[in-house]
């Protein structure tokens, strides 16, 4: 485990003060953990990302203007938009319901990547279980879109195809390729976070000075791109599975 190298000030701040209620938490789930260290540094670094965006959130509500917007509020304006206009061309017709769920995972992925050029943090969606977590949702968000536009038996005759007599083998082909897209976002996300953190690092080991500044700029770039790549592939689905045939 990545922790067991080392352990963030934030991940030991939660062990010290709030060991109980996550040991509590993780003995219901029946998971294994270390005595009086139950916090990862991931799920720290995911609490805080949580943080952050609640009491932005909240920031952002006490100050909104329709006469004077701030500087804050016209970029979450324009970034809301942006995905809403990619919505808007790749469902089409009744993509502003699902604008909400974009900009939710576009913005916490966001910064979950941002997180790492922080010195003394590291970015949550660098360990498996993040990005695990939010295709998992993405996953069950898509298909119950799916469901609700559609009805079970609508739904299910996107599994089968177009032909009837190639329907049986297009089904099981359909199933394997639902459930191999989580997998697939997980391992994209991951991946490339991962690297980017590791190679970061290991020149602000090498060379403290100047070079690492620009590995610093690539990490910024590649966690915008990577964020912007899971919530375009997450509209793509969104819209195959609301889709009508006659579309």
């Amino acid at each position: 485990m990545h922790e067991a190298e080392h352990v963030l000030w934030f991940t030991a701040l939660l062990n010290r003060y709030l060991a109980g209620p996550a040991e509590a938490i993780l003995r219901l789930a029946g998971l294994k953990f270390e005595p009086g260290q139950p916090w990862s540094n991931y799920m720290s670094m995911e609490i805080l990302v949580i943080l952050v965006l609640v009491l932005a959130a909240a920031g952002l509500r006490a100050s909104l203007s329709v006469e004077r917007p701030g500087s804050f509020q016209l970029a979450i304006e324009a970034v809301y938009e942006f995905l809403a206009q990619q919505a808007h061309d790749i469902i089409g017709h009744g993509s502003s319901k699902n604008v909400a769920w974009f900009f939710t995972i576009f913005i916490f992925i966001l910064c979950s990547n941002l997180l790492g050029v922080i010195p003394t943090f590291e970015s949550p969606t660098m360990y498996y279980y993040v990005p695990a977590g939010v295709a998992i949702c993405t996953f069950l968000y898509y298909n119950g879109m799916g469901l609700k536009a559609q009805g079970p038996l609508g739904y299910m005759k996107h599994f089968a195809g177009p032909v009837w007599w190639l329907a049986p083998p297009m089904f099981v082909l359909e199933i394997i390729s639902h459930c191999i897209r989580p997998l697939s976002l997980t391992i994209r996300l991951y991946a490339n976070m991962f690297a980017g953190e590791q190679v970061t690092m290991g020149f602000m080991a090498l060379v403290p000075f100047v070079i690492p500044v620009v590995f610093m700029g690539l990490h910024v770039f590649v966690s915008f791109l990577q964020a912007f790549i899971f919530t375009v592939l997450s509209t793509a689905y969104v819209g195959s599975a609301v889709a009508h045939e006659e579309h």
